[in-house]
């Protein structure tokens, strides 16, 4: 499990996308609080292992059209290193972020991000958070509605916490992490994290992803 600490030193990112496929020529700035370098990698990937062994690679970004397909050829290159990924794709539908987020990886869909944006959620995943940008929570909560008592459940839900475990559980789904939702909710970290240990018990959720699918309704909470 990776630190919950920010890192030290700004971090090398590899940009996984057919040559010329990036979009943002200008990213990361020279003044990038968090994002050092970032290099291009077209598929197969297969520098990516060597990069993720020496330890000069911190985060994937991969950006492609189906994430249901190329995520798990990313996956395979970078083999049994620790290396978090994020998605960059237009694809919004509830199956395919749902998927995406299951394997661990955070979600950016296209137009709904910003460099500033790319930069945080880059940071966040050294760090153990999945980030969802807008659009993507966005899919999954309507997703959950579209269910057959769907909504019902999502009702059910929100019952088991109380207004701020709530607050905290809406801010945690956009992958903030505890320093962050106790800046925005005016709490100390202490406290926020004190909330996470009472929301995963109510949920009964394993940690913060399990608890996340739960909260916007793409996987079915256990308490009865």
């Amino acid at each position: 499990m990776r630190s919950t600490e920010r890192p030290s030193q700004r971090l090398s990112v590899a940009l996984a996308c057919a040559e010329g496929d990036w979009p943002h020529e200008d990213w990361p700035t020279p003044d990038d609080p968090y994002v050092a370098r970032a290099l291009v990698v077209s598929p197969p990937y297969r520098a990516l292992r060597k990069s993720a062994a020496d330890g000069g690679l911190d985060v994937a970004v991969l950006r492609c059209a189906e994430p249901s397909v190329s995520l798990p050829g990313l996956l395979a290159a970078l083999g049994e290193a620790n290396v978090p990924v994020i998605v960059v794709s237009p694809r919004r539908d509830t199956e395919t972020v749902v998927e995406v987020f299951q394997g661990g990886a955070g979600y950016l869909v296209e137009g709904d991000y910003c460099t500033h944006l790319l930069s945080s959620a880059v940071m966040a995943a050294t760090v153990g958070h999945t980030y969802l940008s807008p659009t993507a929570c966005a899919a999954l909560r309507e997703g959950a509605r579209r269910m057959p008592t769907g909504g019902d459940a999502m009702e059910r839900l929100r019952g088991l916490l109380s207004p701020r475990e709530r607050q905290v559980m809406d801010l945690l789904s956009t992958g903030l992490g505890a320093q962050e939702i106790g800046l925005r909710l005016r709490l100390s970290e202490k406290t926020v994290r004190n909330n996470l240990s009472n929301i995963y018990a109510k949920l009964d959720a394993r940690g913060s992803t399990d608890a996340v699918l739960r909260w916007l309704g793409a996987t079915p909470v256990l308490r009865t």
